[in-house]
């Protein structure tokens, strides 16, 4: 006797599906993640534009499920096989409201988040400060001059990021970013 007849087989309406860079985004009215027979199990969509997923438990590359919406379940299993794939899930509310997160959990390495904290006060986590201000401003300016078309507020920005390498403190730091994000989000103020 063949197993198919013994074992129902799953619907021809599941299908793969393709994970953006390890996300999964999942949406709609009755969403439903489970497990059956090892595998992940997703339904979602709106009305009768239902969409059926099946993940093995290898080869899937989810690195993160993310659901949109309150309205469907998600089981103790679903979340238990999301967590042995090392795989985060994320619940948002249809406004952006994040409503439940979990993601994998690791060791935490003592020696570097001392190190971590330490830099704030270290010369080297100062540099670190600087340059990524630096370039961060560089981008506003860019977009001030280039795209607002505002040679001003671009000025501004640049003199701005000039102060940078004489910067002491990173109090100092934080001040000229808070100096050139006013500037430049003042440019944004008048756009539709």
């Amino acid at each position: 006797m063949a197993a198919t007849e013994n074992v129902s087989q799953l619907s021809p309406s599941c299908n793969s599906i393709a994970s953006r860079n390890g996300v999964i985004t999942v949406f709609g009215y009755g969403v439903q993640v489970c497990v059956n027979r090892g595998h992940l199990t997703i339904e979602d969509g709106i009305g009768a534009d239902r969409r059926h997923f099946r993940l093995p438990r290898v080869g899937h590359g989810l690195k993160r499920l993310v659901i949109i919406g309150s309205d469907g379940m998600i089981s103790l299993a679903a979340l238990r096989w999301l967590s042995d794939q090392n795989a985060a899930f994320v619940m948002l509310e249809r406004n952006g409201k994040v409503l439940a997160t979990t993601g994998p959990v690791r060791p935490s390495d003592a020696k570097l988040r001392r190190a971590q904290a330490l830099a704030a006060q270290s010369e080297a986590g100062l540099r670190i400060a600087r340059e990524l201000i630096s370039r961060k401003l560089a981008g506003q300016e860019q977009v001030a001059r280039a795209s607002l078309r505002d040679s001003l507020t671009a000025d501004a920005i640049v003199r701005l990021r000039s102060a940078l390498p004489n910067t002491t403190s990173l109090g100092e730091i934080r001040m000229l970013e808070s100096q050139a994000a006013a500037a430049y989000w003042s440019a944004w103020r008048d756009l539709p």
